[in-house]
């Protein structure tokens, strides 16, 4: 059986669009800091908009991230970029194939 350890974390925020990547014990614990900071300055978490994405056979104990949604690994991308292979790199790379389509048609169309 293949195992694949993750040792990166990883955390990237855009005004109220955040994405946290680490063990599950760490982004359960940051989540909770997130809550109680949100709560202190007004805001909430939304958790029917929020998504874990994990392989099948990682086991979530923390209640809030249970509440997420769960998402399989090789349906998500970050930033327009797959995790693995999968639906979303099918995905990822057609559209780059369509790019590349409408650009020779362009570019045919330009004299030399």
């Amino acid at each position: 059986m293949k195992k694949i350890i993750i040792i990166a974390q990883l955390n990237l925020g855009y005004l109220d669009d955040i994405s946290l990547g680490s063990s599950v014990d760490t982004v359960a614990s940051d989540v909770a800091q997130i809550i109680n900071v949100g709560t202190e300055i007004g805001l909430s978490l939304n958790a029917d908009k929020c998504e874990l994405i994990a392989l099948d056979n990682v086991v979530v104990n923390d209640v809030v991230l249970q509440s997420f949604n769960r998402v399989k690994i090789a349906d998500k991308s970050l930033l327009e970029s797959p995790f693995f292979p999968g639906p979303a790199l099918d995905r990822a790379w057609n559209k780059r194939c369509d790019d590349l389509a409408r650009a020779v048609g362009k570019l045919s169309a330009i004299n030399s």
